[in-house]
């Protein structure tokens, strides 16, 4: 779980560090990218030397990821992030990245979305009023835009479809509230799509290749970048966060078409695709210019994420369980 694909630190990510001294805190830290984020944390400030320590909060329902990290050396604390009180005892840091939210089940359980996507960044913004805060976003707070026009910019007006998409937008809007409020640095790094062997589009995608099941083409493109690249540009935003925010999308460099994804899963796992509908004129995609000019380009293509993915199909890999239903296009989660 916690292999050099998804922890290694670049040289780049080790300098954000540096420049950002004093313990890390790491607010939801079990969830899909929490483990290998915080674990790449670990193996940054080893490199550096300088004493400080990596807490991850989350309530550790994975006991394994748990003591993968206590065995890197990272202090991890039980906390359930919707008590105050029981985040006003979490230990003071001056750099935290924020983790926590809910995406899958919103359909199902609303309020449970919104009060993790809500309640739970005041809890925090207020605890760590004087931190540099990377809080997580997603790229679902945009519309849909034109393929034709590269994708959503960070100062393009939020279109959110759905509970879950208008609840992240709440999150935002509450960092930004707090940051104008206290001064807190904050950096908010919308993200969308992470993948790894184990959970993602192209591990969704290659399954249905493999099983037979049609592809659904009317979201026909999508961002994607591996999740050891987002975790580094995570990390690398540290030192980014201001007041006013500091917004960034991240994700791969172009938008990708679903249908040519599937063709080459085809191609590579010796099955023939099939499909369901046509392409949309539109589809959830974000515009990286900002991103490539602020960070070091990611360093896994799109051809190797394609063939770690197929090559973890093939094995019959264990895998998180949780498709993305990046096919929705009523923002239903």
């Amino acid at each position: 779980m916690l292999d050099d694909r998804f922890t290694e630190p670049r040289p780049e990510t080790i300098a954000a560090l540096r420049a950002c001294t004093g313990d890390v805190v790491v607010l939801g830290a079990g969830g899909k990218m929490g483990p290998s984020l915080t674990a790449m944390l670990a193996r940054a400030t080893q490199q550096l030397h300088d004493g400080r320590r990596v807490i991850a909060v989350s309530r550790w329902s994975d006991q394994n990821a748990e003591r993968a990290l206590k065995d890197l050396g990272v202090v991890t604390v039980r906390c359930d992030l919707l008590d105050r009180s029981a985040v006003a005892t979490l230990p003071s840091a001056p750099n935290v990245i924020f983790m926590a939210g809910q995406k899958f089940g919103t359909s199902d359980h609303p309020s449970r979305t919104w009060a993790m996507n809500t309640i739970v960044p005041i809890h925090a913004a207020e605890h760590f009023a004087s931190a540099r805060i990377v809080a997580f976003s997603t790229g679902n707070v945009y519309p849909l835009v034109s393929v034709a026009s590269g994708g959503s910019r960070e100062t393009d007006p939020l279109g959110p479809i759905g509970e879950y998409a208008a609840s992240c937008v709440a999150r935002e809007r509450l960092f930004e509230s707090y940051s104008e409020r206290n001064g807190t640095r904050v950096a908010v790094y919308r993200l969308n799509y992470a993948i790894d062997v184990r959970y993602g589009v192209l591990l969704d995608l290659a399954r249905n290749v493999a099983a037979g099941v049609p592809i659904r083409l009317a979201m026909g493109y999508v961002n994607v970048i591996w999740q050891g690249d987002a975790n580094r540009i995570a990390i690398e935003a540290l030192p980014l966060a201001a007041s006013p925010p500091f917004v960034v999308n991240v994700t791969g460099p172009k938008p990708l078409s679903v249908r040519d994804l599937a063709l080459r899963f085809g191609a590579r796992l010796g099955r023939t695709p099939t499909f369901d509908g046509t392409e949309g004129t539109d589809a959830l995609l974000s515009n990286t210019s900002l991103m490539n000019a602020t960070f070091t380009a990611p360093r896994t293509s799109v051809e190797e994420m394609i063939e770690l993915v197929a090559r973890a199909v093939e094995t019959n890999a264990p895998t998180i369980g949780k498709p993305t239903h990046f096919e929705a296009r009523d923002g239903r989660f």
